[in-house]
């Protein structure tokens, strides 16, 4: 029998495919599945750097889901398929790697620095929208619509507490913004995530770059 993911229900499977859905439509990098103690965690990538100069942030859009108490698994996948049981999805033969999978938000130390109306990550998210479609143009390449991208859902938005304006795209494009709620704020390190009723969305800000002090060594 091929591997499949056992959820708890067909509900919850359902939610996966329409989470896997959503990202397909964002980027080719499929989603990670980490299932352990009954839990499914389901990420993909709304933003990520692409090189290593790249100052785009890192944003994932993450969803947690009931599943299978004995579920252990940590993987990437592009796909996955309906069964003949309706609680479980049928896994692909292979996985993948994609650079941001390599990283992983903290699972502990967070700490509440504030709270967004999700009203005004609506805003924030409408925005964007319309500056990548000015930026980009109709007879633009795929690298200027690249550098569009990162440089429009990249940058701090003041509305968002300087925040990348890329997490309110994660939350309008996964769709974890629905009618009237306050946001938290947490942070963890160099990882700052806005929990949704629906869904989580993570940030991670940009490696430190140039020059460290020198170091004084010897008497």
């Amino acid at each position: 029998m091929p591997p499949r993911l056992v959820l708890a229900d067909a509900p919850t499977a359902r939610d996966v495919l329409t989470f896997l859905g959503r990202a397909a439509t964002i980027s080719d990098d499929g989603v990670r599945l980490q299932a352990s103690g009954g839990v499914l965690a389901v990420t993909a990538a709304a933003l990520a750097p692409q090189g290593l100069f790249d100052r785009t942030p890192t944003v994932l859009a993450m969803r947690i889901v009931h599943a299978d108490p004995e579920l252990e698994c940590d993987l990437v996948v592009d796909e996955l398929g309906e069964t003949d049981d309706d609680r479980m999805l049928q896994l692909p033969d292979s996985g993948r790697a994609p650079a941001w999978a390599g990283i992983s938000a903290p699972r502990g130390g967070w700490e509440r620095t504030g709270e967004i109306a999700a009203s005004t990550i609506a805003e924030r998210a409408q925005w964007g929208m319309a500056a990548v479609a000015r930026g980009a143009g109709t007879q633009s390449g795929e690298e200027i619509v690249r550098s569009v991208r990162a440089s429009v859902w990249g940058e701090p938005d003041p509305e968002l507490g300087d925040l990348p304006r890329g997490v309110a795209f994660a939350a309008h494009a996964f769709g974890f913004i629905s009618g009237a709620e306050d946001i938290a704020v947490t942070v963890s390190g160099r990882w700052t995530r806005l929990a949704f009723r629906r869904g989580h969305v993570l940030s991670r800000g940009p490696a430190a770059v140039g020059l460290t002090p020198i170091r004084e060594t010897g008497s």
